[in-house]
C-alpha cells in the first residue's frame, strides 16, 4: 500500500516535472540552495566539516536519486505491460524482486555513507542529519501543501 502511494506520487511528480522542466530546474536549484543551509546550521557544521561532508552527501544523493528513477522505471514499465491487477504471478514476482533489488541497494548505499561520515563527522551530528533532512522535508512539504490550498 505505502509503496504504491510513493509509486504513484513519483509519477504525478515526473509527469509535472516533464511540462515545466526550465522553471523546475531553477526551482530544483532554489530547493538545494535552501538544503544546505538547513542542514548546515541544523548540524552547526564548521567549514572544515563542511568541505568534507557536501561532496559527500551530493554524491549519496545522487545514487539515491538513481535508485528512485529505477523504481519509477521498473513501475512505468509494469504499468505499461498491463494493470497490475492483469499481471501474473511470475510477472508480479519479478516486478517485486526489481523492487527489493532497488530498496536494498539503496539501503546498502545508505549504510556505506553513514559509515563515511564517521570519519568526518561526531556520531550526535550524524544522528541530527537524520533528524534535519526529515525537518527540512516536512518544510517543504508544507510550503507545498500552504501553496497549493491557496491556489
Amino acid at each position: 500500500m505505502k509503496t504504491t502511494k510513493i509509486f504513484s506520487t513519483l509519477a504525478l511528480l515526473f509527469a509535472i516535472i516533464a511540462t515545466s522542466q526550465p522553471r523546475l530546474n531553477q526551482k530544483r536549484e532554489q530547493i538545494k540552495a535552501l538544503k544546505i543551509a538547513f542542514i548546515t546550521d541544523e548540524l552547526k557544521l564548521t567549514s572544515e566539516e563542511a568541505a568534507k561532508f557536501w561532496p559527500l552527501y551530493n554524491a549519496y544523493e545522487e545514487k539515491q536519486k538513481n535508485y528512485r528513477k529505477e523504481r519509477i522505471r521498473a513501475y512505468m514499465e509494469s504499468k505499461e505491460s498491463g494493470d497490475i491487477d492483469k499481471m501474473s504471478d511470475k510477472e508480479a514476482a519479478t516486478f517485486l524482486n526489481e523492487i527489493e533489488n532497488s530498496e536494498e541497494e539503496a539501503f546498502q548505499a545508505r549504510k556505506k555513507f553513514i559509515a563515511s561520515l564517521k570519519a568526518i563527522l561526531p556520531p550526535t551530528k550524524i544522528l541530527k542529519l537524520k533528524k534535519a533532512e526529515e525537518g527540512f522535508n516536512k518544510k517543504l512539504l508544507k510550503q507545498f501543501r500552504d501553496k497549493v490550498g491557496k491556489e
